[in-house]
């Protein structure tokens, strides 16, 4: 998740600039900074914004970003008044104020993160987070977050109110897996069957894409093969937990592109661990020589998938791409 900080006076800088030392400092990744104003004498690192806030804020809010507003939380409000569509999907956004008393998630607080996001950056700070959905302040369970964390995808989006209302009223929410039908009616079950009886269905996302490049490729080049690859088999972009290469290909635009844009977590592996990985897998000599081992694609998606997988996608290359997918056995963290 690229963190995107925006803020429009000289105190709102000093915040974005103590936040990225203390990232810096403890390892994880900085924010990167923006100003917006009509003066122009911002200090080295940050970005001046000559477009209106509107404008900006249209052009950051997309999936991989997390917007953080260093500023009056009514000023986020009317940027984003416009943009928000579906909590499922939204970037999450937090607005902390210029003196850094109080971080507060806005918007996607549960499956974007804002929450957790908020949490930390508070701790990092010495600042409030000022949390305000209700199966938080009641410490209740959140089936959004749970889903999020386990990577399953919300099947019936309407039945997440019915879950969370009776969380909040300290009434027990009831789950269970595939392979261990209940006796009565549960809450929740994670399953890819679509049953109604359930008062919620988490479906599992199945699938890891491994992936193979050229440098350099376009992103929407890689895009198109893609989707046409995995629709071939009958995947759906949402059934894919992972997208799995070698280490040094994670970095490539095409792939980050892939990430970003359909929120799909990015594995890399290094060769070694590649070429332990057992399969019955397609051997080329040239990418051998290329990469240091006899195949990534097919490899990379049976070791993201892990014990159990089964190869669904045998190598399909096109034009310097290669994509394959694996079939993972999946497991829930209660």
């Amino acid at each position: 998740m690229n963190k995107i900080a925006v803020c429009f006076t000289p105190q709102g800088e000093d915040v974005i600039a103590r936040l990225n030392d203390e990232c810096a400092r403890i390892g994880i990744g900085k924010a990167k900074g923006y100003v917006i104003g009509e003066r122009g004498d911002v200090r080295e690192g940050f970005i001046h914004v000559g477009d209106s806030l509107s404008e900006w804020t249209k052009t950051m809010f997309i999936p991989g970003n997390a917007l953080i507003f260093v500023g009056a939380v009514g000023i986020a409000v009317r940027a984003l008044s416009n943009l928000v569509k579906d909590k499922l999907s939204d970037c999450p956004v937090i607005v902390i104020d210029d003196n850094a008393q109080f971080v507060i998630p806005i918007l996607s607080g549960h499956v974007g993160g804002a929450n957790k996001l908020a949490v930390m950056l508070a701790d990092i700070l010495g600042a409030v987070p000022v949390i305000t959905t209700s199966t938080d302040v009641n410490d209740a369970f959140s089936v959004d977050s749970f889903a999020a964390e386990n990577r399953l995808m919300i099947a019936d989006r309407d039945k997440i109110k019915r879950v969370s209302v009776k969380a909040i009223e300290g009434k027990k929410i009831t789950l269970s897996i595939k392979g261990f039908p209940p006796k009565d009616s549960v809450d929740v079950i994670a399953s890819d069957d679509m049953d109604s009886e359930y008062s919620l269905v988490l479906k599992p996302r199945e699938y890891t894409v491994g992936i193979g490049l050229k440098r350099g490729k376009e992103p929407e080049e890689l895009e198109k093969f893609f989707l046409e690859t995995i629709k071939s088999a009958g995947i759906d972009v949402d059934d894919v937990y992972a997208i799995c290469t070698i280490d040094f290909k994670e970095d490539e635009p095409a792939i980050l592109r892939l990430r970003d844009k359909y929120r799909i977590p990015v594995l890399s592996f290094d060769k070694e661990i590649l070429g332990e990985t057992n399969g019955d897998f397609t051997s080329s000599e040239f990418v051998k020589s290329v990469t240091g081992v006899d195949n990534v694609c097919e490899r990379a998606a049976v070791a993201g998938a892990g014990a159990g997988a089964e190869l669904v996608i045998k190598k399909t290359a096109r034009d310097g791409m290669t994509i394959a997918a694996a079939r993972r056995e999946f497991t829930v963290r209660l």
